[in-house]
């Protein structure tokens, strides 16, 4: 069993999430149940995926869940393209969640391939 806590992209994933929550506390009330809780969700999501594939007996079971992580931070990146379109953060906003995005994106895309024993 892994400890997800001793992964970097876990780390990541958590501030991330951090970040997301403080971002969206300054969103339009009316979009609490709306676009706010699928931000949060899906933010948050990248971190459970991690962690729940950490419990898991075999490495294709972990690649699972990050699939499954990795599918998250693509809804993550397109709530943060969503949020700027519609004014809810400023352009350098959307420059700081994109890189940060981008960057969990290519660390599970490694650990990804290094389970599946890719170079």
């Amino acid at each position: 069993m892994r400890d997800f806590k001793t992964l970097k992209v876990w780390e990541k994933s958590h501030k991330l999430t951090l970040e997301v929550y403080r971002t969206t506390r300054k969103f339009p009330k009316d979009e609490i149940y709306n676009l706010t809780s699928q931000f949060r969700r899906a933010a948050y999501s990248i971190g459970l995926n991690i962690s729940e594939g950490c419990g898991r007996n075999t490495d294709l079971d972990f690649s699972r869940f990050l699939v499954m992580a990795m599918g998250s931070a693509n809804e993550v990146e397109y709530c943060v393209l969503l949020s700027k379109d519609l004014e809810y953060i400023s352009s350098e906003d959307f420059v700081h969640f994109q890189e940060k995005i981008e960057e969990i994106k290519k660390m599970l895309t490694s650990l990804i391939d290094k389970l599946k024993g890719k170079k």
